[in-house]
């Protein structure tokens, strides 16, 4: 027998999904991409996903770069680079290589107020990141500066963050952290340069330093190019006491081939 509060529950499951069918009547679901009709919103279609490229083993479980064979790993699972130079973090996934088709629905959510576009970045983004999240682990994303939030309004990590804690089931804690000061845009710039300009740019908030001591953290961002703003940012989730920091990120740049090894900042995009 349902109680009241369960028919209440029951009745506005039904209204909210009456609206749906009416809307998609409506307004059919499309691709995000294209524009193409699609079953159910915010999925790109079929032609469009096989432009998509996952990321699937074997790939370096300390940067995420996908390996033309496992014979590339070491017996930890690392390639050469992160090998030589060790990261923050101690493992790190991605969803997809960031290829036209990907970067155009990062640089939509990002740039263009296609906050849609989140919902199925940070899908499969929970997905890359299995084994990375348990029920403790904390999300948190890779901070925005408040100007730039108020030309935005809002963070794309963040986003992101939200899905995936919400699909993990796990803690999403938005505010974790801060950018102490602006930084300029890191497009064009080297290795060297990006950490340069990153460097204490980006601490844990005050009074959520007893939130960090002792707990897993998994850090969200939409893209690794080198590595350098989550560098700094797992550096100072550490420095103030978290138990360990894995990078979740929705699409990561290739490698180049020219990469220096020598870098202080490993290439690990």
């Amino acid at each position: 027998m349902v109680g009241q509060g369960g028919q209440s529950w029951v009745l506005g499951r039904l209204f909210k999904q009456g609206w749906g069918v009416v809307l998609d009547a409506l307004y059919p679901p499309s691709c995000l991409l294209c524009g193409a009709e699609t079953h159910k919103a915010g999925l790109i279609c079929s032609d469009c996903f096989v432009r998509v490229t996952p990321v699937s083993a074997p790939f370096c479980k300390k940067c995420g770069t996908p390996q033309p064979s496992a014979a590339y790993l070491n017996s930890q699972g690392a390639c050469a680079v992160c090998e030589r130079h060790p990261l923050m973090w101690s493992q790190a996934r991605a969803a997809f290589v960031y290829d036209k088709a990907i970067r155009e629905l990062i640089l939509q959510l990002k740039y263009a107020d296609r906050q849609e576009n989140a919902s199925f970045l940070g899908e499969h983004m929970a997905r890359a990141g299995h084994g990375l999240i348990h029920l403790e682990s904390i999300i948190t994303p890779v901070p925005a500066h408040k100007r730039r939030l108020r030309q935005r309004r809002y963070n794309q990590a963040a986003l992101l963050a939200q899905v995936i804690a919400r699909k993990s089931a796990a803690h999403y804690v938005p505010d974790m952290l801060e950018r102490t000061r602006a930084t300029t845009r890191l497009s064009g710039f080297s290795r060297r340069e990006r950490y340069e300009e990153m460097k204490e740019a980006i601490q844990v908030r005050p009074h959520m330093l007893r939130r960090v001591a002792g707990r897993h953290i998994v850090l969200v961002d939409d893209l690794l190019t080198t590595g350098a703003t989550a560098s700094v940012s797992a550096q100072a989730l550490l420095e103030n006491g978290a138990a360990s920091v894995c990078l979740l990120v929705a699409a990561l740049v290739p490698m180049q081939k020219e990469i220096d090894l020598d870098s202080p900042i490993a290439e690990t995009a």
